[in-house]
């Protein structure tokens, strides 16, 4: 009798040892080993308060613009909590998303502005985020050409067989790379977050993600919007969790309704 209590003790200890380890307080379920009852448990999961940092022009051209299924750049009217939601684990509580980005110009399609401004609108709904706004610049640059030359429309032939560079219009944008580089760090070493989320696949986001995990101690996971993320950031993070899955599920309402009233889906999404 008392090897088997012995063991039965041992058993119950290993099992409370592994419900910890999975974020799960032990409490008051009944288990059972070789007919002796352990002691009750229940499955309370521990949930860790999350803050998600968002590289508003990174998710778009990645997931959606540049993505290889073209079925994709209708999901343009997503809800940001939802997808995130849908993306991470059932333990993570979304307390803040930070979403970092810059207005984009009428340069190259005059409606962007108008359909940036509506689906910012809808995002402004949603009490979970925190919109940082950056500023986006389109200038005109020689630029070096990739050798050999290839030209987008197939009917158009350079006058140089092989030019070297061209003349271009150039997008960048400025203030969310800063925001994405020093929030999640700051907010790490304050104690803001248990967990961070990342969604992005820049490669620069290398040493803020680095600083988190490793100096701060705090677990990162990377919600990528590309099939196969940047090495560099998969090292850096605890887990990886691809978002393009979620995009179809993740639909805002049309319309949504704001503070001033209804906010419809840009007709051309």
């Amino acid at each position: 009798m008392a090897a088997s209590n012995s063991a039965a003790s041992h058993t119950s200890a290993r099992l409370v040892s592994r419900l910890r380890n999975r974020h799960v307080d032990p409490a008051c379920v009944l288990c059972y080993v070789n007919g002796t009852q352990l002691r009750p448990f229940a499955y309370t999961i521990h949930l860790m308060n999350t803050v998600v940092y968002v590289n508003g022009f990174n998710l778009y051209y990645r997931a959606l613009r540049d993505s290889p299924h073209k079925w994709h750049k209708w999901h343009k009217w997503f809800d940001l909590n939802a997808l995130c939601a849908a993306a991470l684990p059932h333990t993570c509580n979304i307390t803040a998303i930070s979403y970092s980005t810059a207005r984009v110009s009428s340069r190259r399609n005059p409606s962007s502005p108008t359909d940036q401004n509506t689906y910012l609108a809808a995002l402004r709904t949603l009490p979970s985020v925190r919109m940082h706004l950056g500023n986006f610049q389109v200038t005109d640059k020689w630029m070096y050409l990739v050798q050999s030359v290839e030209l987008r429309a197939l009917s158009i032939v350079s006058a140089v067989p092989n030019p070297d560079c061209a003349y271009v219009s150039k997008t960048e944008e400025t203030g969310p790379d800063v925001n994405l580089g020093v929030h999640p760090v700051r907010d790490a070493l304050t104690g803001v977050f248990e967990h961070a989320a990342v969604v992005t696949n820049d490669t620069d986001r290398h040493e803020p993600l680095r600083i988190v995990s490793r100096e701060a101690g705090l677990p990162v996971t990377l919600l990528t919007p590309v099939d196969h993320p940047a090495e560099g950031l998969k090292r850096r993070a605890a887990r990886v969790r691809h978002l393009r899955r979620y995009l179809g599920v993740s639909h805002f309402p049309d319309p949504v309704i704001g503070p001033n009233g209804p906010i419809a889906k840009p007709s051309n999404w």
